[in-house]
Order: structure tokens, then sequence, then C-alpha cells
């Protein structure tokens, strides 16, 4: 990864300089509240730190998806109250992201002021990067400060246009992320594993394709596991199953053992004929053993016992997605034990551990251990594209 500047680059004394802050305020809303602040909290180190320092903090964001109308069920004016409430500081709304009206509210803005600037996405040009919309943005800062590595798999005015036009930098919550990500995937401490889970291997196929030559050993479960069961003439009666991705399940298999990469597949389950909490057909069999009217819905004991033993052999782990349908009880149980493995190696300093994506945030929540892995990313679709090797937009235009 090539070097990015950071908060620490920009002079000491900011007073009265006008940072354009791209922070991720896309959160959800219930009944007009926000129901998750995650993001929110983000990002309050950076605005809280560049205020402190003088800053006109001027924060670009997008919210929903308006697809370039001005909606007023979208707008930032809506989050004015949420971060005042999280940053103990006044924050005032900005009723355009670029342009005359922007500019002459932001001409009265005092040294550590703080301003949402209105949805970037009310204009059209913002998902186009088009150049205009991000020299309209760009000319109401001084710099430019890029603190949400959850929109940088896009390269959007407000993420990517902007930050050739300014001096730009990473905020603290992208210099964490970037650096956390360096640590387990760009230079990490071997051996490497992967847990990579989900339901469909089609969504994760460049996911794994890259990882078998990166890692050491690439945990799958899920419902991917089952695609690959079946690659290797496993009967997984009536589970959820990519039969016709079986090729590129063995184009893996043969790409791992040319990598050196070990496959771990589950060789017991848990199954049952019906996916509803705790069925009275419930059973635990060895991967043979699948009836044909049975599904695959967890990974099974002894299974996850020799997993845990993997993990133990491993300096650096990196988790994506469940190993079963956690979010129906008992098929939790195996994620949440090997999630609590991997916590106590990270507490005792054995393992650097890295997790992210919406379905793996929820499962590591679920198991209570998500303080105590190395890193936590939400970042969804960003986290999997770097899992897949690709250039994030949003990173290369910080690099220096």
């Amino acid at each position: 990864m090539s070097a990015f500047k950071t908060l620490d680059d920009l002079p000491e004394n900011l007073n009265g300089k006008r940072v354009l802050v791209r922070v991720d305020l896309n959160v959800p809303m219930q009944d007009g509240s926000v129901s998750d602040d995650t993001r929110l909290r983000a990002v309050v180190p950076t605005i809280a730190e560049l205020s402190d320092r003088g800053a006109i903090v001027l924060l670009l964001s997008h919210f929903g998806r308006p697809k370039g109308q001005n909606r007023p069920d979208m707008s930032t004016a809506l989050l004015v109250k949420p971060l005042w409430e999280l940053t103990g500081r006044s924050v005032r709304f900005i009723e355009d992201c670029q342009g005359p009206e922007a500019q002459r509210a932001i001409s009265t803005m005092l040294p550590g002021n703080i301003g949402i600037l209105e949805n970037t996405r009310f204009h059209a040009g913002e998902e186009k990067n088009d150049p205009e919309l991000a020299k309209g943005m760009a000319a109401l800062g001084d710099y430019y400060v890029n603190d949400a590595f959850s929109a940088a798999h896009r390269a959007h005015a407000s993420t990517e246009g902007v930050a050739h036009l300014l001096p730009s930098f990473a905020g603290r919550a992208m210099e964490a992320e970037l650096k956390a990500l360096q640590q387990a995937l760009g230079s990490p401490e071997r051996p490497v594993a992967a847990v990579v889970g989900g339901a469909k291997v089609s969504t994760k196929l460049a996911v794994l394709g890259h990882l078998v030559g990166k890692v050491d050993h690439l945990i799958i479960g899920g419902g991917m596991a089952n695609t690959f069961l079946a690659a290797r003439g496993v009967d997984v009666g009536k589970s959820l199953c990519e039969h016709d991705l079986t090729g590129e399940a063995n184009a893996i298999f043969d790409r791992a053992d040319e990598a050196g990469c070990t496959i771990h597949l589950p060789y017991d389950v848990v199954v049952a004929k019906e996916f509803a909490p705790n069925p009275p057909s419930l059973r635990t069999c060895n991967v043979h053993e699948v009836q044909a009217d049975e599904m695959i819905l967890d990974v099974g004991p002894a299974a996850v016992e020799a997993l845990a033993d993997v993990l133990k052999t491993c300096r650096t782990l990196v988790w994506n997605g469940p190993l079963g349908a956690f979010e129906t009880p008992p098929f939790d149980t195996a994620t949440v034990a090997l999630a609590k493995t991997a916590a106590a190696l990270t507490k005792d300093g054995a393992l650097v551990s890295v997790a992210g994506g919406g379905d793996t945030v929820a499962a590591l929540n679920h198991a209570g251990v998500t303080q105590d892995f190395t890193f936590v990313s939400t970042a969804g679709g960003a986290f999997l594209e770097w899992m897949e090797g690709r250039t994030l937009p949003g990173v290369a235009a910080l690099e220096q």
C-alpha cells in the first residue's frame, strides 16, 4: 500500500481554514430518528480534532438514494441534531454542497464551526464523478479529508474527484481502517487464516480466488461450503447449494493447491428437514450422512474444534461472513464458538484479527466479541472489494 497523508500532515493551527471532510452519514432511520449511529460515532474523532485545531469543518456525505432529485426525506438536515448530540458541539446545516448559496453560508462561519453540506447525491453529477461538480465542491474548501472508507470503492465526485483538486488527507477512521487492512493482508504476520462465509459462492468468487494466493488457511462456511462439498462429490441433500458453480469451486481448489493454501470444509454438520428455530428434526452428522430431505444449516462441533486448533497456529485472521444461518438459533452455534476463540487469541496477543461486512458485524455483535477483535470494519462493499484485491478509487486518490 502506498503512503497516504493523515491529519498529522496538516498544519497544527488550522485557524479559519475550510476543511472539506467526506464522511459516511448514510445511517438507517426509523420514524425520523437514527436507528444505528455506528457510522456517525466513527467520524466524531476527526470532526472534533479539526474543530479543536480551529478549522471550519464542512461535512460532505450522501444520504439514501435520491438519484439526483431534491428529496426532503433524504436531506442531511435530518442529521444535524444526531451529530450535535454526539459531538457536543453546535452543527449547522448548509443548503447545498457547492455553488454560491453554499459559499455565502460558509463565509459567515467562524474557526471551529461545523457544518453539514446538503446531500451530495441531490446532484446527478455526484455518482457520475462529474468534474464540474467536483470543482464546485473543491471551491468551498482549502483542504480535503476523506474519512469514509465505506464509500471508498466508489469513484464519485465527493469521494474521488475532489481529492485531485485539493491537498488531500485521510481522516482518523480512514487511517485506522487502512492500517488494519495493511496489517491483515498487505504485509501480515504469517500464518494467515481467512474465514469466508455467507449464503452464495457467486457473490464471493472473486474474494475466494484472490485469497487462496494470499492466505495459508481458507475456512469456508455458510451456504458457500455446500457448493464446495458438492464439488467434492458430497450429496448435500436439499441444502442451499449452487450446483452450477461446482466447476468454479474445483478451479479454486486447484489454485489453492498451487499456492500452498489449505481449504477447510466442515466434516460434521448440523442438519434439519426444515429451516426454523430449534426444529424437531435437528441433528448433527458426518457430511456423508446428510439425507436427501435434509439441509445443512451450520458447521458441526467437531469441525469447529478443529478450526479453533487451526486458528491457534495462525498469527493473522481475516473474517467475512458467518459459518451458518446465524440469525436463527441454534444455527449460530459454530459462528459464536469460533468468534469467541478468535477473540480470546486476540486478547492474548497471539492473533491479529480483522473482520468486516454487514453480516459479519452483526454476527460478532451477536457473539459479544466485537470489542475484542483487533479491528472490525463496518464497510460492506468497500471491505469486500478490498478482499478481492481491487483498487479502491477513494483510497487511491489519497495515495502519494
